[in-house]
């Protein structure tokens, strides 16, 4: 079966003490799942530890029908970490890799190259495998996050559809920053910024889509739901502008619950070390 979007990397759960509860989440699964919620069947590549958080992740995967053909279970502790939340923003305290790291291999790289659009980024570890990934990939996404220019210029050349996070107010530097990161080669380049919104860009056109004004309970994955959404609506061929309006809402909507994409874990039930 041909798998449309297929995510490769990170995963882990994020662990609110204040409240007593994780939640399954990463990048890449984040991806995953917000794909497949839309309506567009989506595989996750990576490696789950084979404790209580592993098994949160694996059964919300499940749940949500993402393929996990290629997903692999390690003896050994699953990735987490701890988050704190200041007037429903997120805010990384500690975190632990676990067994998340892989290295793809052939029956990896044959499942990328089989789907429309690979997605990945820079909390998976991946950076020597990219090239790799891009020559196995019709279409290679790549999250840069807050990463600085040495590092998206020296892999956007790989990458064919980059997202970057600015901070808020910034259209203008985010305009530039779009037009340098695409003459090194990518055709579809997000700047994310924030609560302000989006400028989406490729060599023919530039938007701006201005977010709806919400009072966030948390911010955690909003990105990572822009991401699915833009995703999305590049495999429907839709134009930059109905992308920016569709993919900033779906984003601003998932800033209204806890966690990534839900499936509360009591944080006592993981056992997890700190």
């Amino acid at each position: 079966m041909r798998v449309p979007i297929v995510t490769v990397g990170d995963n882990v759960v994020d662990c609110y003490p204040e409240l007593g509860v994780l939640y399954p989440g990463g990048n890449a699964i984040n991806v995953a799942v917000h794909v497949k919620r839309l309506g567009i069947q989506s595989s996750y590549i990576g490696a789950l530890g084979n404790d209580r958080a592993g098994e949160a992740i694996l059964n919300a995967l499940h749940s949500e029908g993402v393929d996990t053909a290629h997903t692999r279970i390690i003896d050994g502790e699953n990735a987490h970490c701890t988050i704190a939340l200041e007037n429903g923003n997120r805010v990384f305290q500690s975190s632990n890799l676990g067994v998340s790291r892989i290295v793809p291999s052939q029956n990896d790289y044959q499942a990328m190259s089989e789907c429309a659009i690979v997605h990945t980024g820079e909390c998976s570890g991946l950076e020597k495998d990219l090239e790799g990934i891009s020559s196995q990939s019709e279409m290679l996404s790549y999250d840069f996050s807050e990463r600085p220019w040495d590092y998206i210029s020296g892999l956007a050349p790989f990458v064919d559809i980059a997202t970057i996070s600015l901070p808020e107010d910034q259209e203008s530097k985010a305009r530039q920053i779009a037009s340098q990161v695409l003459a090194l080669g990518p055709r579809i380049v997000a700047i994310t910024l924030g609560a302000s919104g989006v400028v989406l860009a490729s060599n023919d056109e530039v938007v701006f889509q201005q977010a709806p004004l919400v009072k966030p309970v948390d911010t955690l994955g909003a990105g990572d739901a822009f991401i699915a959404r833009m995703l999305c609506g590049l495999v429907w061929k839709e134009t930059l502008q109905e992308i920016a309006v569709a993919a900033t809402q779906y984003a601003t909507n998932e800033c209204l619950t806890h966690g990534a994409f839900g499936y509360e874990t009591p944080l006592d039930v993981a056992n997890i070390s700190s």
